[in-house]
């Protein structure tokens, strides 16, 4: 785990920051992932099922009026 965390460090530059720093960098990015991935388990599923809704009237078209034709 500690490997990980050194290859974190090294790949987002944040081991020359002072420690404070690094706390207050590692809490946005938390935020910010944390942000991402409630919105998409509250938003996501409902825009997929309106996608599939819009979708599936598009195959079976349009329904028959049943409106009777006046002669």
């Amino acid at each position: 785990m500690g490997w990980l965390y050194y290859q974190y460090l090294l790949i987002t530059g944040i081991y020359v920051l002072e420690p404070w720093e690094q706390s207050v960098f590692n809490t946005l990015l938390f935020t910010a992932v944390a942000m991402v991935i409630y919105t998409s388990y509250v938003f996501v599923p409902v825009h997929v099922h309106l996608a599939l809704d819009f979708f599936s009237e598009l195959v079976r078209g349009q329904p028959e009026s049943t409106v009777a034709l006046i002669n």
